[in-house]
Protein backbone atom coordinates (compact mmCIF):
# COMPACT_ATOMS: atom_id res chain seq x y z
CA UNK A 1 0.00 0.00 0.00
CA UNK A 2 1.37 3.21 -0.92
CA UNK A 3 2.48 5.49 2.21
CA UNK A 4 1.46 9.58 2.04
CA UNK A 5 4.77 10.42 1.84
CA UNK A 6 5.17 8.41 -1.62
CA UNK A 7 2.05 10.01 -3.00
CA UNK A 8 3.21 13.29 -1.98
CA UNK A 9 6.58 12.79 -3.64
CA UNK A 10 5.39 11.42 -7.21
CA UNK A 11 2.60 14.34 -7.05
CA UNK A 12 5.42 16.85 -6.35
CA UNK A 13 7.63 15.39 -9.37
CA UNK A 14 4.31 17.08 -11.98
CA UNK A 15 6.59 20.55 -11.23
CA UNK A 16 9.93 20.81 -12.67
CA UNK A 17 11.06 22.68 -8.83
CA UNK A 18 10.40 19.34 -7.15
CA UNK A 19 12.34 17.45 -9.71
CA UNK A 20 15.18 19.11 -9.60
CA UNK A 21 14.86 19.24 -5.92
CA UNK A 22 14.84 15.69 -5.82
CA UNK A 23 16.72 14.40 -8.80
CA UNK A 24 13.78 12.55 -10.30
CA UNK A 25 11.13 12.34 -13.02
CA UNK A 26 7.93 10.17 -13.48
CA UNK A 27 8.14 7.65 -16.74
CA UNK A 28 4.60 5.90 -17.12
CA UNK A 29 3.66 2.44 -19.35
CA UNK A 30 5.23 -0.52 -19.63
CA UNK A 31 7.32 -0.42 -22.80
CA UNK A 32 8.57 2.86 -21.77
CA UNK A 33 9.26 2.06 -18.93
CA UNK A 34 11.36 -1.37 -19.76
CA UNK A 35 12.90 0.83 -22.25
CA UNK A 36 14.12 3.10 -20.00
CA UNK A 37 15.04 0.19 -17.43
CA UNK A 38 17.53 -1.28 -20.48
CA UNK A 39 19.64 2.08 -20.74
CA UNK A 40 22.21 3.90 -18.47
CA UNK A 41 19.15 5.80 -16.65
CA UNK A 42 18.82 4.68 -13.29
CA UNK A 43 15.38 3.55 -11.11
CA UNK A 44 14.26 4.39 -8.38
CA UNK A 45 11.25 2.73 -7.89
CA UNK A 46 8.73 1.24 -9.47
CA UNK A 47 4.80 1.05 -9.00
CA UNK A 48 2.62 -1.39 -11.17
CA UNK A 49 -0.52 -3.33 -11.29
CA UNK A 50 1.01 -6.19 -12.46
CA UNK A 51 5.09 -7.05 -11.78
CA UNK A 52 5.04 -9.86 -13.99
CA UNK A 53 5.99 -7.23 -16.71
CA UNK A 54 9.49 -6.15 -15.13
CA UNK A 55 12.18 -8.55 -13.87
CA UNK A 56 13.87 -6.11 -11.19
CA UNK A 57 13.74 -5.91 -7.06
CA UNK A 58 12.37 -2.27 -7.31
CA UNK A 59 8.90 -3.33 -7.59
CA UNK A 60 6.06 -2.63 -5.60
CA UNK A 61 2.52 -3.64 -6.31
CA UNK A 62 -0.31 -1.53 -6.39
CA UNK A 63 -4.05 -1.61 -6.85
CA UNK A 64 -5.59 0.16 -9.82
CA UNK A 65 -7.13 3.15 -7.82
CA UNK A 66 -3.49 3.32 -6.45
CA UNK A 67 -2.14 3.64 -9.57
CA UNK A 68 -4.63 6.38 -10.67
CA UNK A 69 -4.15 8.70 -7.65
CA UNK A 70 -0.28 8.88 -8.88
CA UNK A 71 -0.79 8.88 -12.59
CA UNK A 72 -0.30 11.82 -14.58
CA UNK A 73 -2.67 10.43 -17.67
CA UNK A 74 -6.10 10.01 -17.64
CA UNK A 75 -6.18 6.55 -18.07
CA UNK A 76 -2.92 5.03 -16.08
CA UNK A 77 -1.04 2.50 -18.07
CA UNK A 78 -0.30 -0.50 -15.41
CA UNK A 79 3.39 0.75 -14.16
CA UNK A 80 5.08 4.07 -12.56
CA UNK A 81 8.61 4.30 -12.40
CA UNK A 82 10.92 6.98 -10.69
CA UNK A 83 13.80 7.25 -12.10
CA UNK A 84 17.08 9.48 -11.48
CA UNK A 85 17.67 12.65 -13.54
CA UNK A 86 21.09 12.13 -15.68
CA UNK A 87 23.77 14.44 -15.50
CA UNK A 88 24.40 15.69 -19.23
CA UNK A 89 26.81 14.70 -21.05
CA UNK A 90 29.73 16.58 -22.97
CA UNK A 91 28.55 17.76 -26.52
CA UNK A 92 29.63 16.31 -29.54
CA UNK A 93 30.67 19.23 -31.98
CA UNK A 94 31.94 16.70 -34.95
CA UNK A 95 28.22 16.27 -35.65
CA UNK A 96 25.19 18.37 -36.32
CA UNK A 97 23.29 19.67 -33.51
CA UNK A 98 19.93 20.96 -33.06
CA UNK A 99 19.17 24.27 -31.38
CA UNK A 100 15.86 24.96 -29.37
CA UNK A 101 14.87 28.78 -28.98
CA UNK A 102 12.46 29.19 -26.31
CA UNK A 103 10.27 25.94 -27.90
CA UNK A 104 7.43 25.58 -24.72
CA UNK A 105 5.03 22.95 -26.23
CA UNK A 106 5.49 19.74 -24.16
CA UNK A 107 4.63 17.77 -26.99
CA UNK A 108 6.71 19.63 -29.36
CA UNK A 109 9.59 18.95 -27.73
CA UNK A 110 8.50 15.53 -26.80
CA UNK A 111 8.49 15.08 -30.80
CA UNK A 112 11.94 16.75 -31.51
CA UNK A 113 13.59 14.45 -29.43
CA UNK A 114 12.31 11.61 -30.69
CA UNK A 115 12.84 12.81 -34.34
CA UNK A 116 16.76 13.62 -33.30
CA UNK A 117 16.69 10.02 -32.31
CA UNK A 118 15.39 8.81 -35.80
CA UNK A 119 17.93 11.08 -37.55
CA UNK A 120 21.07 10.00 -35.46
CA UNK A 121 21.23 13.47 -33.92
CA UNK A 122 23.00 13.07 -30.28
CA UNK A 123 22.57 16.30 -28.97
CA UNK A 124 20.07 18.66 -28.39
CA UNK A 125 20.82 21.78 -27.02
CA UNK A 126 18.30 23.92 -25.45
CA UNK A 127 17.54 27.71 -23.97
CA UNK A 128 16.74 28.03 -20.76
CA UNK A 129 13.17 28.98 -21.12
CA UNK A 130 12.75 25.85 -23.10
CA UNK A 131 10.41 23.13 -21.48
CA UNK A 132 11.98 20.62 -19.34
CA UNK A 133 12.90 17.65 -21.00
CA UNK A 134 11.86 16.02 -18.06
CA UNK A 135 8.64 17.33 -17.70
CA UNK A 136 6.17 14.33 -17.78
CA UNK A 137 4.32 15.11 -20.94
CA UNK A 138 7.44 15.43 -22.63
CA UNK A 139 8.60 11.98 -21.54
CA UNK A 140 5.49 10.30 -22.67
CA UNK A 141 6.08 11.98 -26.21
CA UNK A 142 9.63 10.66 -26.71
CA UNK A 143 8.53 7.05 -26.08
CA UNK A 144 12.59 6.09 -24.68
CA UNK A 145 14.55 8.31 -27.12
CA UNK A 146 15.47 10.13 -24.07
CA UNK A 147 17.95 8.01 -23.45
CA UNK A 148 20.02 7.81 -26.74
CA UNK A 149 19.89 12.20 -27.16
CA UNK A 150 21.61 14.07 -25.05
CA UNK A 151 19.27 16.92 -24.05
CA UNK A 152 21.61 20.12 -22.40
CA UNK A 153 20.09 23.12 -21.30
CA UNK A 154 22.80 26.25 -21.72
CA UNK A 155 22.42 30.01 -22.31
CA UNK A 156 22.50 30.12 -26.21
CA UNK A 157 23.69 33.35 -27.09
CA UNK A 158 27.12 32.41 -24.88
CA UNK A 159 27.01 28.53 -27.03
CA UNK A 160 26.61 29.88 -30.16
CA UNK A 161 29.34 33.01 -29.65
CA UNK A 162 31.77 30.01 -28.71
CA UNK A 163 30.93 27.37 -31.30
CA UNK A 164 32.98 27.49 -34.63
CA UNK A 165 30.49 25.48 -36.33
CA UNK A 166 27.88 27.46 -38.96
CA UNK A 167 24.68 27.69 -37.66
CA UNK A 168 21.46 28.16 -39.94
CA UNK A 169 18.62 29.42 -38.17
CA UNK A 170 14.84 28.27 -39.56
CA UNK A 171 12.79 31.94 -41.20
CA UNK A 172 9.75 32.12 -43.37
CA UNK A 173 11.80 34.76 -45.48
CA UNK A 174 15.11 32.36 -45.63
CA UNK A 175 16.73 30.85 -48.35
CA UNK A 176 14.84 27.42 -49.31
CA UNK A 177 16.86 24.36 -47.30
CA UNK A 178 16.18 22.33 -50.97
CA UNK A 179 18.27 24.45 -53.06
CA UNK A 180 20.98 24.62 -50.45
CA UNK A 181 24.76 23.01 -49.56
CA UNK A 182 24.32 21.33 -45.88
CA UNK A 183 27.14 20.70 -44.01
CA UNK A 184 27.43 17.30 -42.20
CA UNK A 185 28.82 19.26 -38.80
CA UNK A 186 26.81 22.12 -38.11
CA UNK A 187 23.88 23.82 -35.48
CA UNK A 188 20.44 24.03 -36.91
CA UNK A 189 18.32 26.36 -35.08
CA UNK A 190 14.52 25.88 -34.39
CA UNK A 191 12.47 28.83 -33.02
CA UNK A 192 9.44 29.42 -30.43
CA UNK A 193 5.83 28.18 -31.37
CA UNK A 194 4.60 31.32 -31.46
CA UNK A 195 7.17 33.85 -32.08
CA UNK A 196 10.34 32.09 -33.79
CA UNK A 197 13.52 32.60 -33.04
CA UNK A 198 14.48 35.51 -30.74
CA UNK A 199 16.13 38.69 -32.19
CA UNK A 200 18.88 37.38 -30.05
CA UNK A 201 19.62 34.50 -31.66
CA UNK A 202 18.97 35.64 -34.64
CA UNK A 203 22.13 38.08 -34.83
CA UNK A 204 24.20 34.97 -34.42
CA UNK A 205 23.29 32.89 -37.00
CA UNK A 206 25.29 32.39 -39.84
CA UNK A 207 22.34 31.76 -43.01
CA UNK A 208 18.66 31.72 -42.67
CA UNK A 209 17.13 28.80 -44.13
CA UNK A 210 13.08 28.07 -44.82
CA UNK A 211 11.12 25.51 -46.26
CA UNK A 212 9.51 26.64 -49.18
CA UNK A 213 5.71 26.59 -49.21
CA UNK A 214 3.76 25.10 -52.45
CA UNK A 215 0.12 25.04 -52.04
CA UNK A 216 -1.38 27.51 -54.80
CA UNK A 217 -2.85 30.53 -52.09
CA UNK A 218 0.09 30.34 -49.70
CA UNK A 219 -2.38 31.05 -47.14
CA UNK A 220 -0.49 29.04 -44.61
CA UNK A 221 1.11 31.27 -41.68
CA UNK A 222 3.38 28.62 -40.69
CA UNK A 223 4.54 24.79 -39.93
CA UNK A 224 4.64 23.35 -36.34
CA UNK A 225 8.14 23.73 -35.19
CA UNK A 226 8.16 19.82 -34.92
CA UNK A 227 7.44 19.28 -38.22
CA UNK A 228 9.11 21.82 -39.53
CA UNK A 229 12.23 20.19 -37.67
CA UNK A 230 11.52 17.17 -39.46
CA UNK A 231 11.84 18.65 -42.86
CA UNK A 232 15.25 20.00 -42.16
CA UNK A 233 16.71 16.84 -40.43
CA UNK A 234 15.47 14.87 -42.92
CA UNK A 235 18.05 17.53 -45.69
CA UNK A 236 20.33 17.97 -43.63
CA UNK A 237 20.90 14.19 -43.20
CA UNK A 238 19.61 13.28 -47.06
CA UNK A 239 22.66 14.87 -48.02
Amino acid sequence: MLSKSQIKLISSLKQKKYRLQYGLFVVEGVKTIKELLHSELVLESLYTTDPLNFNTKQVEIVSESELKRISFLKSPNKALGLFKIPKPKEINFNDLIVVLDDVRDPGNLGTIIRLCDWFGVKDLVCSQETVDCFNPKVIQATMGSVTRVNVTYLDLSKFLNETKLPSFGTFMSGTPVYSMDLPKKGILILGNEANGISSEIESLVSKKISIPRFGDLQSTESLNVATAAAIFLSEFKRR
